[in-house]
């Protein structure tokens, strides 16, 4: 089943955002690998393509998961929870209808 992980950003953490990133991005790049990564990406924290120094509000990810548990297990295992940039998560099921 997909799954909606969303990352909710704390305040003043691009810096620690930039450090993780690669490993962050690493994670997803296996999801994409393995077919199970419909989309993700950075929510800017102002109404821009690249936000600059205002940095991020969170991160979205839709992918899919044998069950709520592992989406979970797998949200709460990201580089981004470790480094402290994202200060809660959410998971939730989510159903594709379009595309």
């Amino acid at each position: 089943m997909w799954y909606v992980i969303e990352g909710y950003d704390g305040n003043d953490v691009l810096e620690r955002r930039q450090a993780a990133r690669s490993e962050h991005l690493a994670r997803l790049t296996s999801l994409r690998d393995l077919g199970r990564l419909l989309l993700a990406g950075p929510c800017p924290a102002v109404d821009a393509e690249d936000p600059g120094p205002a940095g991020f509000s969170g991160s979205l990810v839709v992918a899919e998961f044998e069950s709520l548990e592992a989406a979970r297990a797998w949200a709460d295992a990201d580089p981004y929870v470790a480094a402290g940039v994202y200060v809660r998560t959410e998971v939730r099921p989510f159903k594709r209808v379009l595309p």
